[in-house]
């Protein structure tokens, strides 16, 4: 893929106008607290058999958006004997929580990890996933993009964003955790564990990589490909639903959401990533923290010559390198 977007001394420089809901706050901190008011945050938790020796496994199933179960793999290093600061992690698109032996690295290097599970995906690449979405939705392309898209309150990324954010409360609830909490993931994964750094402020770090769900209006102007043209399709069919739809990502965008957020952070960006274009990254990165009041740290690295894969695992080795000098 040619390079497409904006040049890279343009992208470093770019801070679009952000036309947020007035009550975007109040709007999450209702959301929140009606879940969290529904269930404390851990379920059930049970030590499987994982064939492996060095990486000790439980089950998890913890209170999601509206006190609805959500499933997730909780690993530790087997030798570990104290408390452990915890790695909470999301997945890409169409993407599962798999097996738990898929996703080693972070305990491999001595932190112990949340892997959540992705409520009604899972069944479009990996090993699988087990959480179900129980609420309904009105039309809607295939994919989850468009589902619930009438309104805020009953989006699919409504619900998906609460379940990040009531992951890292589980993470806080595990045995054998100190208290120090990390977001990551890629694509979704990464915009879900930006979205979680600006709903729970305290976070202590923020790793993402090529996130989704950023700057989404310029997406669906810019890219051609998938997620973000679930929306196109919907609207080539819901020719008078345009305000409506974009009125109702604008509270999911975790260009947003992220702007609250007060964590240092490492993010990466591809420069012919087609799926989440530059420009939707960079203005993620560079608008990062600031209605927070904090300045937070934040760093983005760039690979000129990827695409949606983006650094692969130089970009992992860059993490483990990047958290390691913080914990």
């Amino acid at each position: 893929m040619a390079l497409f977007d904006l040049p890279l001394e343009a992208l470093r420089g770019y801070r679009p106008e952000v036309e947020e809901p007035d009550d975007l706050d109040t709007f999450w901190d209702d959301v929140l607290t009606r879940s969290r008011a529904a269930s404390a945050p851990l379920l059930s938790l049970e030590r499987i058999d994982n064939a492996l020796s060095l990486v000790t496994t439980w089950d998890v199933t913890f209170a999601g958006h509206d006190g609805t179960p959500v499933r997730a793999w909780y690993n530790r290093p087997a030798d570990a004997q104290g408390d452990l600061p915890v790695v909470v992690e999301y997945i890409g698109y169409g993407g599962g929580r798999g097996e738990p032996l898929e996703r080693l690295a972070w305990a491999a290097a001595g932190y112990a990890h949340l892997l959540m599970d992705t409520r009604g995906q899972g069944s479009g690449w990996g090993a699988g996933g087990h959480t179900a979405d129980p609420a309904g939705s009105g039309p809607a392309v295939p994919g989850v993009m468009t589902r619930g898209i009438e309104s805020p309150h009953t989006a699919y990324l409504t619900r998906l964003l609460t379940d990040a954010v009531r992951a890292v409360d589980t993470a806080r609830a595990l045995p054998g955790v100190d208290g120090r909490v990390a977001v990551t993931g890629g694509s979704q994964g990464g915009g879900l564990a930006l979205g979680a750094a600006g709903l729970v402020p305290d976070v202590d770090a923020l790793l993402t990589d090529v996130p989704f769900l950023t700057h989404m209006r310029r997406a669906v102007d810019l890219t051609d490909a998938d997620p973000y043209q679930e929306i196109v399709r919907y609207l080539a069919v819901h020719r008078d639903l345009e305000e409506q739809t974009f009125a109702t990502l604008a509270y999911v965008d975790a260009l947003h959401l992220g702007r609250r957020a007060t964590a240092p952070a490492l993010f990466s960006v591809a420069l012919r990533d087609t799926i989440c274009p530059p420009s939707t990254v960079f203005a993620a990165h560079n608008l990062y923290g600031e209605v927070s009041g904090t300045a937070p740290e934040r760093e983005i690295i760039v690979y000129p010559y990827n695409q949606h894969e983006g650094g692969g695992p130089t970009q992992q080795r860059r993490q483990l390198e990047w958290l390691r000098e913080r914990w």
